[in-house]
C-alpha cells in the first residue's frame, strides 16, 4: 500500500474527524454541523477558496496547483446520514437518537478532507482541484439541488470523480464498472381510498387494506410477465400503512416502495403497467387509487476512458493486484449520477473489512479505509492535471 506521506502522517487526525462525524450524524439538508467542520478544516489546510450554502448545506473548496492551467478536476463526497437507530456498539456511536451514518458518508467526507490536506500542501498539479461536499444523497436530491444552485456554472469541472466504501470485502480493493454502473430509481407512493366499516360487517365497506395488499402482490407480475427476462428491473413495495383499530375495516391504505432499472424504456414499461393495474383495481373494487412515481436517482454511467484513468491512479496507491474491473452493474442507486450527466467522470468502490451491509443499524466502517480513499482521490487529481 502506497499511502501518500502527508495523508499517512495524518491518519490519527483523519480517524478523529471520522469518529466525531459519526457520533454527530445529520439527515440530508440539515448537515449544518458537518458542513461547518468541513469548511473550517478546508480553511485550516490552506484551501484557496471555500464556499458554503450551495445546495443548502453543501461546501465547495478550490485548490490551485503550482501551475495555473485552466483545467479543473472535481472530487465529490457525500455528507448525510440515515434515519436509523444505531446499535453498532462502537464507542463513538451516534449521539443523535434515530440518526446514524449507516452508509459511511462520514468516511467519504473524511477521505475528501484528507485528499484536500495533501493537495493544498503539495500542489503538484497544473490547474484546479474542485472539492465538492454534497448534502442529502440519500434520496433527497442533494446533487440536483447543488446543480440547480449553479454548481457547475460557478465551479466548472472538466471531469469529476466519486467513490463509495464497500463492506465485506478486502481492505484496499478498488473496483469499477465501466459504462452503466448503478441503477436509476423512482420512489412509489400509492393511496387506496375505499369505504370504512365495522370489522364484523365488512360487506358494508370497501376494504382498502385488502385491495392494497393485493396490489403489492399483483405488481410482481410486471417483473415476471412484462419486463423482458434479459432486462433488469426491481420493484419492491417496502411500506404498507392502514387502520388503527381491531374492529374497523380501514377506509384508507397506503403503499410505498421503489423501482430500480438500467434502461429508461424498462422503467417506462413498469410505470405504465403499475398505472394500468391501479386503474383496473379501482374499477374492479369501485374505489379510488392514486399512484405517484417520483424519480430520485438517474442511471449512473461511468465514462469508459476515465474509468481506466481512475483505476490507473488507484493502482499507484493500492497496487494493480487490488484493482477489479467489474462487469455487472449494481442495482443500488447513487445521486452522483446526476453530476455525471453534466460532467464526464467515474465512480468507484473501495473495499474494507466491515462485515455488516450498508444501511444496517449495526454497520461499521473500517477506519483503515480512510487514508486509502484519501490517497486515491488526491492521486487522481495529480494524474489528471500533471505538471
Amino acid at each position: 500500500m502506497n499511502i501518500l506521506p502527508i495523508i499517512d502522517q495524518s491518519t490519527d487526525e483523519l480517524g478523529a474527524i471520522f469518529r466525531d462525524l459519526h457520533a454527530h450524524p445529520e439527515i440530508g439538508f440539515t448537515e449544518e454541523r458537518t458542513s461547518g467542520i468541513v469548511a473550517d478544516k478546508l480553511r485550516e489546510y490552506g484551501v484557496d477558496e471555500v464556499y458554503t450554502g450551495l445546495g443548502k448545506t453543501g461546501v465547495v473548496g478550490l485548490i490551485h496547483g503550482k501551475q495555473k492551467g485552466n483545467r479543473r478536476v472535481g472530487l465529490r463526497a457525500d455528507m448525510d446520514a440515515l434515519p436509523i437507530h444505531e446499535i453498532s456498539g462502537v464507542d463513538y456511536t451516534s449521539k443523535n437518537d434515530g440518526v446514524m451514518h449507516a452508509c459511511g458518508h462520514d468516511g467519504h467526507t473524511t477521505m475528501l478532507l484528507g485528499a484536500a490536506k495533501h493537495l493544498a500542501a503539495t500542489r503538484d498539479f497544473d490547474g484546479t482541484a474542485v472539492l465538492v461536499f454534497q448534502p442529502a444523497e440519500e434520496g433527497l436530491g442533494g446533487a440536483r439541488q447543488m446543480i440547480a444552485d449553479g454548481l457547475f456554472e460557478q465551479f466548472p469541472c472538466d471531469e469529476i470523480y466519486g467513490m463509495h466504501n464497500w463492506p465485506s470485502g478486502e481492505l484496499g480493493q478498488v473496483g469499477i464498472c465501466k459504462g452503466t454502473a448503478m441503477a436509476g430509481a423512482s420512489f412509489i407512493d400509492i393511496t387506496v381510498t375505499g369505504k370504512g366499516s365495522h370489522a364484523a360487517q365488512p360487506s358494508q365497506g370497501k376494504d382498502a387494506l385488502i385491495i392494497a395488499a393485493s396490489l403489492a402482490v399483483e405488481f410482481q407480475t410486471i417483473l415476471s410477465r412484462n419486463v423482458p427476462p434479459l432486462d433488469t428491473c426491481v420493484l419492491s413495495i417496502t411500506q404498507m400503512h392502514a387502520g388503527a383499530a381491531y374492529n374497523v375495516v380501514p377506509e384508507v391504505a397506503t403503499l410505498a416502495g421503489t423501482i430500480r432499472y438500467f434502461k429508461d424504456e424498462v422503467y417506462d414499461l413498469a410505470a405504465s403497467r403499475m398505472q394500468a393495474i391501479c386503474d383496473g383495481f379501482a374499477v374492479a373494487h369501485d374505489v379510488k387509487i392514486d399512484l405517484a412515481l417520483r424519480n430520485v436517482f438517474d442511471v449512473l454511467i461511468n465514462d469508459a476512458d476515465l474509468s481506466d484513468a481512475y483505476m490507473e491512479a488507484a493502482a499507484e496507491i493500492v497496487g494493480a493486484d487490488n484493482i477489479t474491473l467489474r462487469t455487472d452493474p449494481a442495482t443500488g442507486s447513487e445521486d452522483f449520477a446526476d453530476m455525471l450527466k453534466v460532467v464526464p467522470g467515474a465512480y468507484c468502490i473501495v473495499g474494507h473489512g466491515g462485515t455488516v451491509p450498508l444501511h444496517n443499524p449495526s454497520f461499521t466502517l473500517d477506519p483503515g479505509i480512510l487514508p486509502i480513499g484519501a490517497s486515491v482521490m488526491a492521486r487522481m487529481v495529480e494524474k489528471r492535471l500533471p505538471l
